[in-house]
């Protein structure tokens, strides 16, 4: 009887995922990180059917959401109505929800505030895993990862809170930031930090506050005490970056600017430059040792040591130096809001990857491809991938790594599992086509701006699309995507802004004159044709500014006021044209009674008879139609009733037409 209880024992601690110390678990895939970029990843692992899990410290996604933003407001705006019924174009103004074959499963569902409250997200992604029914493993704090031999190839074993162990030959990190970044002066330990301040705005009241950073944390946090504290002043090494400015959605948004207005209204607030590593923050008693306030000095003007720093006379301040020094005055806080940092410590020398040039080293170096360098099979994906388009594009927020999390799918389907990146076979007389129905509609280039784009290989007659591939990994593509090139080049679509920098609010910020679409400013497609596929060199040595290198022809569609390229002398024609000068061959449209005649009277009709009417993708011929062609002056005219039965001129002439693969495009965008 007691091994039959035993048993019993073992099979519930089982069903309810308990291990005991050093039990070891092992999956082909480990997802680090039940956030945003984790879970998404998780949708695509189980849609392919692959063994993975998904290891969360916390007792519930998106944990990072439930202390973040402090002042609980989101600034990825949630914009539900957009006069257009396209999910796929609905989803460039989404920018909190995840991709999945659910159309109801956005986050519209739980918010419709065009700023949501940061309380909703971890809410949409619990709903995300239910419905879903993603594999997450809750209340495992990974403490330590190694590299580790498997068959000859590289592993990770990842170790929890309790000793059990994660064995997994792809490790795909997706841990966010969340460790605070700190600057080491003296006198930190007098500063509090973003994550610790409190956000009843009543506890700063008329109080002096200095802000250390000037993103959007700082910005929040000095707008929810604008009207409490006396004076605030923001300090940090960098001017104020606004994002409707340099369009990078990470500076500083305009749903956090307000304090903006009180520094330039001079209304006691400002914003002041400086490094933060020559700073000294001071203590200094007044009235009687009744009042302590805090002064901002230069580590240059304590004393030789340093160290002294709550014993410190007006000579160690700058302001004795000179009287019209701007922070001069004392603050009674100092608040530290300078961002996070990834967390390099859970990883041993074995598995840690290096950190990135950019971004003051806060994030993972990795591939153009997302991988670890020198970590191979540890992808890294959400904003801790940030270094591959820091300031560039949207890498680092939802709206951008849902993308480059499929992307990076797509890329370990083809690694480990030998299936080829998707492509859709189209004939070239349908190209310009679905080139519009993809400028128009698509989300994940018009969100990745240039970093993902689509690739276009040319065959000859016919052309393989592939969408959404990592442009900075152009010249692995090959191998990449299981999809070899041929001696006809390739096309590749990139959504990119202009490089011609002018007033952003002012006169001729924009270019709406087709034939100046060259020199654009705002966000446009554009086209380039490569006769052979660009090398890494190409790559390094491409122009500033240019994602990609200098090719054969380029082509730049003039950028657009509503974002809808399909008018037909602005957008369609020049396109056309620009694609008959790469492919060398007529791409006009033509009706069918034009191909009836121009199969009657050429050698070589145009390309789209070729592939359209020659191959019954025209109207049908049959007595009605012979003879409206005689009435028409199209055919001569015969003696008696002569149906299509009756001649075999056009059926043998059908037969040994040149004809590409048939493909039922609609052309009417």
């Amino acid at each position: 009887m007691s091994v039959i209880l035993l048993c019993v024992l073992s099979l519930v601690l089982a069903g309810s995922g308990l291990h005991g110390r050093n039990a070891s678990v092992s999956h082909e895939y480990c997802v680090l990180g039940a956030g945003p970029a984790g879970l998404q990843m998780g949708y695509f692992l189980s849609r392919s059917q692959r063994d993975y899990i998904i290891l969360e410290r916390n007792a519930g996604p998106g944990s990072f959401f439930q202390i973040y933003p402090r002042h609980r407001k989101l600034i990825s705006i949630n914009k539900i109505y957009t006069g257009r019924r396209n999910k796929e174009f609905n989803l460039r103004h989404d920018w909190n929800s995840l991709l999945s074959d659910r159309p109801n499963l956005l986050f519209q569902r739980i918010s419709r505030e065009l700023y949501p409250n940061a309380d909703d997200f971890p809410r949409y992604l619990s709903t995300f895993v239910k419905e879903l029914g993603l594999k997450v493993k809750y209340g495992a704090d990974i403490g330590r990862i190694k590299a580790s031999d498997f068959n000859g190839n590289q592993g990770y074993i990842l170790t929890d809170q309790n000793g059990v162990s994660y064995q997994c030959s792809v490790l795909l990190v997706s841990t966010g930031l969340w460790v605070p970044q700190q600057v080491d002066f003296l006198g930190s330990d007098l500063v509090e930090g973003y994550e610790s301040i409190p956000t009843d705005p009543e506890e700063f009241k008329d109080q002096a506050v200095l802000i250390l950073g000037k993103g959007n944390s700082a910005f929040e946090t000095a707008q929810s005490i604008l009207g409490r504290a006396s004076r605030i002043h923001l300090y940090s090494p960098s001017p104020v970056r606004l994002a409707w400015q340099t369009h990078y959605v990470g500076d500083l948004r305009a749903v956090n600017n307000e304090l903006l207005d009180t520094y330039q209204l001079k209304s006691l607030d400002g914003l002041v430059e400086g490094r933060l590593e020559d700073i000294a923050i001071v203590r200094r008693e007044k009235d009687g040792g009744k009042r302590r306030t805090l002064y901002l000095t230069l580590t240059e003007l304590l004393d030789q040591n340093g160290n002294n720093i709550s014993k410190v006379t007006g000579q160690n301040l700058p302001g004795f130096h000179t009287d019209n020094f701007s922070l001069r005055q004392p603050y009674d806080r100092v608040i530290r809001c300078l961002g996070f940092r990834f967390n390099f410590s859970i990883f041993d020398g074995s598995a840690r990857p290096p950190q990135s040039s950019g971004a003051r080293g806060r994030l993972p170096g990795i591939t153009a491809w997302y991988e670890g360098r020198g970590t191979p099979n540890m992808f890294v994906l959400g904003t801790a991938a940030h270094s591959r388009d820091y300031r560039m594009s949207a890498g680092g927020f939802v709206h951008g790594f849902r993308y480059t999390v499929r992307a990076v799918h797509k890329i370990l389907e083809q690694r480990y599992h030998n299936i080829a990146w998707p492509a859709t076979k189209l004939p070239i007389s349908q190209l310009q086509s679905w080139i519009l129905r993809r400028v128009n509609e698509a989300s994940g280039p018009y969100q990745m701006f240039g970093v993902l784009g689509d690739i276009i290989l040319l065959r000859g007659s016919y052309c393989e699309y592939l969408e959404e591939f990592p442009l900075q990994a152009l010249p692995q593509l090959s191998a990449l995507s299981g999809r070899p090139l041929t001696d006809h080049g390739l096309l590749v679509l990139v959504m990119q802004y202009g490089l011609n920098r002018t007033d952003t609010l002012g006169p001729g910020r924009a270019e709406s004159e087709w034939t100046k679409a060259w020199r654009p400013n705002f966000l446009h497609p554009v086209l380039y044709y490569y006769n052979t596929l660009p090398t890494e060199k190409d790559m390094r040595q491409r122009p500033v500014g240019w994602p990609l290198p200098r090719p054969e022809a380029v082509h730049h569609m003039v950028e657009d006021f509503l974002t809808e390229w399909d008018q037909p002398i602005s957008h369609s024609q020049p396109l056309r044209r620009f694609l008959e000068h790469c492919l060398q061959t007529d791409l006009r449209a033509f009706y069918a009674e034009s191909c009836f005649l121009l199969s009657l009277t050429s050698r070589t009709p145009p390309l789209f008879c070729r592939q359209g009417y020659l191959r019954k993708q025209g109207i049908v011929g049959n007595s009605h139609l012979w003879q409206h062609a005689r009435e028409a002056g199209l055919m001569a005219d015969h003696h008696g009733d002569i149906t299509p039965g009756h001649d075999t001129s056009v059926s043998e002439y059908l037969k040994h037409a040149d004809a590409a693969v048939v493909s039922a495009m609609n052309f009417d965008l």
